[in-house]
């Protein structure tokens, strides 16, 4: 599922993300925050329980390229996030990572952990139980200030 479509190619300027697909409602997606300016949906391959990531709507593809006032939103509704999920996962840390390899749409993977070993994507689930989604989206949510 990560990936473009076929009929795509990086660089062609013809490119529509997976993310952009959740975004529009053309893929599901578990989504806990949307502005005008970004999403924030439930990872489906998580590194732990509540795994989000922070999205722009705008295709950008890699981080550095983005507008700096769209980095500080995205930065701005990453610690919002990160402290909702803080309180509800009851974890020692929220692990922040821009890796920008999986998808060629700028994220951010915002995770709460109890250990740096949680942190390796090595260790992301294969799947997940929507249910399981669904539950870690409304604590996150439930807890937003």
């Amino acid at each position: 599922m990560h990936g473009i479509d076929a009929e795509h190619e990086i660089g062609s300027g013809d490119v529509t993300t997976v993310f952009t697909k959740i975004i529009e409602g053309e893929l599901p997606g578990t989504f806990v925050w949307r502005d005008d300016r970004c999403v924030v949906f439930m990872s489906i391959n998580p590194l732990a329980p509540g795994h989000a990531l922070v999205v722009p709507i705008e295709e950008v593809d890699h981080w550095v390229d983005a507008d700096p006032d769209l980095v500080e939103h995205l930065f701005g509704v990453t610690h919002r996030i990160a402290r909702a999920q803080r309180r509800a996962f009851d974890c020692e840390r929220v692990g922040v990572i821009i890796a920008g390899y999986e998808v060629p749409h700028m994220h951010i993977h915002s995770i709460p952990t109890t250990s740096m070993a949680q942190l390796s994507f090595a260790n992301a689930a294969a799947s997940v139980d929507p249910a399981d989604l669904r539950a870690w989206a409304d604590a996150i949510t439930a807890e937003l200030d």
